[in-house]
């Protein structure tokens, strides 16, 4: 309780005074630790109040010169103000000097142009009568009259005006009649001369007017005369002459901006390029459709194109389909003329930028890209490449697909090349794919890339993986062929049709694994062929191939997935049929044997040399027409039938120890043997046996213990608790007290 506000008079419980008594009892032991605290820093405070006193002096001094710092800072201050006065004035009769003398040399600079006008003009000399003519267009003339002193030189200056505009305006004429008439004369030295005085008489619009028409004279001249002559043009390039009189006129255009543009630069001043290129654009424009239409007909496109559909639609007969080899030219063609005009385009944007480079303001540089990207975006250049690279696209997919359909159809499995575990299907269909996806990528659209890359896909995992599972479905044909000799090494087959279909299968198999590695390869060559291209396209465009290029490993995962289940089925028809009879021999060799029966086990062995060679007889039916990865797969499934198989019979056998001894024997050697035919790692998978034949080899029952828990060391058990006592049971000479007793 806090006494500090209680009335201690008023206190009449004898427990609250003994209380309050204990808390005056603290508050006196706390005072006088004050105290004593004060009473021990008055030495210290009597040394630093003897100090001060020591200091006043000093303070007194430094009071006195601080007085005479502030007079001082005062009257510099208003000495600094007067002077300033004194600047301000001193600089507006400066700038007013200035002024004057500007004032001045305008005039005589008014006077310099009346007089150099007149003589330039009489010598021709329009060069230099048009910078007199520019210097006066930059003079004010209201204030040059204000400047006069008296009426006459007022009037003077009125008259040296009103000159000049004569001056001004028959300049204008002879400039514009003189350009004219080069053009007409195809003077390109008098062209350039008078396209670079247009600036000078503040005719910037009008001078790019005029040499841009005269610009696309020449453009539309060259491309028709390379046009015409496209008809008699024979040899090689006859199949692709379209293409390059496309090229032809990209390189005349792109010749004219880059010779003219340094001109244009210096006359008229940077970001003036794109007005030119997209007065040039319009005629490029007007150009490029009469080459195409030119190209559509005599290249009977939308003829070969309605056959196309009829074909998708199936209101066509096979005979009649167009052939792909008539389309192979076509498509090349047609990706030149995609490929040269993204090349083009990508020419303008450079000098477009270039020229946008110097301009310091970048909402100015945004506005003017903008202009540049919307013109291209709706130039006729860009809307028919974009309809003839969506034709390009149904062509090259009906060429494709038919190719494929006719490698199908000569597919040769029947008669194999020597050394050749695959048939023709495989490089026929993968040679047609690439084909057509690097000419799409020839292309440089990136439309065109993804859209191949698509049809790809689909063709490999839908058509081209339908035929091959189709092929598998058949199964292998088991029946008919003679397994009864696999014991002796022996095997025959009643029929060479059995044979041929048997041999298909192992084909397909191989053809499956060929086209899943194959895919793999393709996606890796195409991600080299895509990267010039990706190198020059934004990060959209970049996203986009490389989301079809990756659908390709998901089409490689198809085909690994359906050599898997081929696998399977070849190994349960074909193989675990006649494997179960071959381990179910060693039910007939006893394990439980004295030591002449074991030593006898030695010298000629009653159940591993004769399954080995059986197993041996078994894979060499495939060896040969397996290709190594298959046979590997199809030898990796055999010793998981066989080690599961094995172990269920092991559990229907009954042991000695001598027993157990003799099947550790076995067991090394067969997995001696299948390691040595195949890549596999094999004593894994016999890790479950290995485990068991080591229980079957101990001498007591509770040597187990020297193996299992703490004493396992770096061993994984994988038999449980309990199918260690089923094990054990085995043994005829444990007892089960004993088995039962362990502590596992």
């Amino acid at each position: 309780m806090d006494f500090a506000n209680v009335d201690l008079s008023q206190l009449d419980n004898i427990d609250d005074v003994q209380k309050a008594l204990v808390w005056l009892a603290n508050q006196e032991i706390r005072v006088k630790t004050e105290l004593d605290q004060l009473l021990d820093r008055n030495v210290q405070l009597e040394s630093q109040f003897i100090d001060l006193q020591r200091q006043m002096p000093k303070l007194d001094d430094a009071r006195r010169e601080s007085r005479n710092l502030a007079t001082t800072a005062s009257r510099t201050s208003e000495l600094a103000e007067r002077v300033s006065r004194k600047v301000k004035i001193l600089d507006l009769a400066k700038n007013r000097v200035h002024e004057a003398m500007g004032r001045v040399d305008d005039v005589l600079d008014l006077r310099s142009c009346v007089e150099g006008v007149q003589t330039a003009m009489e010598r021709e000399d329009y060069e230099q009568a048009a910078a007199h003519v520019h210097r006066y267009l930059a003079l004010d003339e209201n204030v040059l009259k204000e400047t006069a002193v008296d009426a006459a030189e007022g009037s003077g200056i009125g008259g040296a005006f009103a000159l000049l505009r004569d001056a001004e305006k028959q300049l204008k004429y002879i400039v514009a009649e003189k350009f004219d008439l080069a053009v007409g004369e195809e003077d390109g030295a008098s062209i350039e001369r008078f396209f670079k005085i247009f600036p000078l008489l503040n005719l910037q619009y009008e001078g790019m007017e005029k040499f841009s028409s005269y610009l696309r004279t020449k453009i539309s001249s060259s491309a028709k005369a390379h046009l015409r002559n496209a008809e008699n043009v024979q040899g090689d390039r006859a199949g692709v002459v379209y293409a390059d009189v496309l090229t032809y006129l990209f390189e005349d255009i792109a010749r004219l901006v880059e010779s003219r543009q340094p001109l244009v630069e210096t006359y008229y001043g940077p970001g003036k390029m794109l007005p030119l290129v997209k007065s040039l654009q319009v005629e490029c424009d007007v150009q490029v459709s009469a080459i195409v239409t030119q190209f559509r007909e005599e290249r009977h496109l939308d003829r070969k194109l309605q056959e196309v559909r009829l074909a998708y639609s199936g209101r066509i007969t096979t005979a009649a389909k167009i052939q792909p080899k008539e389309l192979d030219i076509l498509l090349s063609e047609m990706t030149m003329c995609s490929a040269r005009s993204e090349l083009y385009l990508r020419f303008l944007r450079r000098r477009i930028a270039a020229d946008l480079d110097v301009l310091a303001q970048e909402e100015t540089l945004k506005d003017t890209a903008a202009v540049l990207e919307k013109m291209i975006q709706e130039s006729q250049l860009s809307v028919t490449m974009q309809q003839l690279s969506g034709e390009y696209i149904s062509v090259e997919d009906y060429f494709m697909r038919e190719s494929f359909l006719k490698a199908v159809h000569l597919d040769t499995s029947a008669e194999l090349e020597s050394g050749s575990y695959t048939s023709s299907i495989v490089d026929d269909v993968f040679f047609i794919i690439q084909k057509s996806v690097r000419r799409a990528v020839s292309s440089s659209s990136v439309d065109c890339v993804c859209a191949m890359l698509n049809h790809a896909n689909s063709l490999l995992v839908h058509d081209y993986k339908e035929v091959l599972e189709e092929r598998l479905q058949g199964g292998f044909p088991s029946k008919g062929i003679d397994f009864s000799g696999v014991l002796q090494g022996k095997l025959q087959t009643s029929s060479s049709d059995v044979k041929a279909s048997r041999l298909a299968f192992l084909v397909t198999l191989n053809n499956v694994e060929s086209s899943t590695s194959n895919i793999r390869k393709l996606k890796q060559d195409l991600e080299v062929d895509c990267s010039a291209l990706l190198a020059q396209v934004g990060e959209q465009a970049k996203a986009k191939v490389g989301s079809c290029l990756s659908d390709l490993a998901s089409a490689a995962s198809a085909f690994k997935d359906l050599l898997t289940w081929g696998i399977s089925q070849l190994c349960l028809s074909a193989v675990a049929p006649r494997l179960k009879p071959m381990i179910d021999a060693f039910l007939s060799v006893s394990h439980n044997i004295n030591d002449e029966q074991f030593g006898n086990y030695e010298i000629s062995d009653p159940f591993v040399q004769q399954f080995i060679a059986g197993l041996q007889s078994l894979l060499d039916t495939f060896k040969g027409d397996l290709s190594p990865s298959n046979y590997d797969a199809l030898a990796s499934l055999i010793t998981d039938e066989l080690a599961s198989h094995l172990e269920r019979i092991v559990f229907k056998s009954s042991f000695n120890q001598l027993g157990g001894l003799q099947f550790d024997k076995e067991l090394r050697s067969l997995v001696a043997y299948l390691s040595s035919v195949t890549q596999w790692t094999v004593r894994d998978r016999f890790a479950r046996l290995t485990q068991l034949a080591t229980l079957l080899n101990l001498e007591r029952v509770s040597e187990v213990l020297d193996y299992w828990g703490p004493n396992a060391g770096l061993l994984t058990w994988r038999l449980t608790p309990s199918e260690v006592r089923k094990v054990l049971s085995l043994r005829v000479d444990f007892r089960k007290e004993d088995i039962d007793r362990l502590k596992l």
